[in-house]
């Protein structure tokens, strides 16, 4: 009996570094290709993932992390690297679960374009109709220099909710700058002190940095989206997205807290980070249930229900003969939002997607060139803080999902890594 353990556990360490799996993954998303090459991939090229990935796990880079890739509706990668716990010494398995931070911002982002294929929200609606205290809102003065200042005047226009859904509402993260407004503001929705409503009317009393629809800048806009879906709703934003997007997709460990058995399954980042010497922790902590499920970024999920969402996106909104929006709502929602005229900020928020333009809840390329990440014009993506990226090529018919417990800077090496080693495997 003990020989049979150790062979498994053996067996179980082989193929969380990146070995031949025997048999169909059960936790596979979608079919497998027979061979890469079916689908225009090179098997000889997509070994350099694994390759790249196994070294900097053996450099002590990353704990380990979990890579599902696909193209033409087939898989020619899903697998797992490294340790889901290193200190543990647990190896990383394909069904391990991760914080995705912003990654929860696309999916709050469907939840409310469901409800606005109902009639129940409009794109022009004004926040200070779910919340009228923002009807009230002013916004930070400047100075000779340009500087935002504590005084304030009032909005040109209201904000609304495609400004929340695009990041030009001008409600701010406070830990994207070092202005005087930007100290005014919590650091995000996922901190656990405080109650939506406490959350909400704090916003509501704070002066934006920007006058709304007139600049890009990464803040609190779908936070303010999920509880916008919870007052139309009548139930939380979790309990919400399972009945309309989660549930229907498959997506069984996808969700705002982690009991039972799944609490095993939650992959931990290195105790010290590597490049900064710093602490590095689960944030949020999500075995502990938090105030009210932030639509912003207090999620978790696995490769595998993730790449269920994005594979959905690029149906158009169909997955496994279901609906979950309309054909013409998701090519809304993944087409550029931003007018010429509005300053585009993304590079500030994260470098990987300097240049893209913003659709609703996610970035969407706008030329081949240019940008540091290769792709066609039309891909689409919003990644998460704690070492997670995602993105759809239309063009190529290609989803890639990876995950890792990383939420230092180094992520963002690893999104222009990743993208790099997945893009020189095509081969038409």
């Amino acid at each position: 009996m003990i020989k049979i353990r150790l062979l498994a556990a053996a067996a179980a360490l082989f193929l969380s570094f990146g070995g031949a799996q025997a048999a169909p993954d059960p936790n596979a998303p979608l079919p497998y290709a027979d061979k890469p090459e079916d689908v225009g991939m090179s098997s000889a090229r997509l070994a350099r993932v694994g390759e790249v990935l196994k070294a900097d796990i053996a450099a002590g880079r990353i704990p380990g992390a979990v890579i599902a890739i696909a193209r033409h509706g087939k898989l020619v990668a899903f697998d797992a690297y490294g340790w889901r716990d290193k200190a543990a010494n647990l190896p990383m398995t394909t069904d391990t679960i991760f914080n995705i931070a912003s990654m929860t911002k696309p999916m709050t982002t469907v939840a409310a374009l469901t409800l606005y294929e109902k009639g129940q929200l409009l794109m022009d609606d004004p926040l200070s109709k779910y919340y009228p205290k923002f009807a009230s809102s002013r916004v930070a003065a400047r100075d000779a220099q340009g500087q935002p200042t504590l005084e304030t005047v009032p909005a040109n226009r209201q904000i609304t909710i495609q400004d929340l859904l695009r990041h030009t509402s001008g409600l701010i993260y406070g830990n994207r700058g070092n202005t005087v407004v930007h100290k005014l503001y919590p650091p995000s929705a996922s901190d656990g002190k405080n109650t939506a409503q406490e959350f909400t009317d704090k916003l509501g009393s704070l002066p934006l940095l920007w006058q709304p629809g007139s600049t890009w800048d990464y803040g609190f806009g779908l936070d303010m989206t999920g509880q916008i879906v919870e007052k139309i709703t009548g139930t939380s934003l979790g309990r919400y997205l399972r009945a309309t997007v989660t549930t229907p997709l498959g997506m069984k460990d996808t969700g705002f807290y982690i009991t039972g058995e799944r609490v095993q399954r939650y992959a931990k980042p290195l105790p010290i980070d590597p490049d900064t010497g710093m602490p590095q922790v689960r944030s949020p902590e999500a075995t502990t249930p938090q105030k009210f499920d932030c639509g912003g970024g207090c999620a978790t999920s696995t490769a595998g229900d993730y790449m269920r969402f994005a594979t959905m996106l690029l149906n158009k909104g169909r997955y496994s003969g279901g609906q979950i929006i309309g054909k013409a709502t998701a090519e809304y929602m993944l087409s550029n939002q931003l007018p010429p005229n509005v300053r585009n900020l993304i590079g500030a928020t994260d470098p990987s997607r300097a240049d893209y333009g913003f659709g609703l809840g996610v970035a969407v390329k706008q030329t081949t060139g240019v940008t540091r990440m290769m792709g066609s014009p039309g891909a689409f993506t919003w990644p998460g803080a704690g070492g997670t990226d995602w993105w759809v090529d239309p063009k190529e018919e290609l989803v890639v999902v990876y995950m890792s417990a990383v939420p230092g800077p180094v992520r963002w090496h690893y999104r222009q890594l990743i993208n790099a080693l997945v893009y020189q495997a095509l081969t038409d």
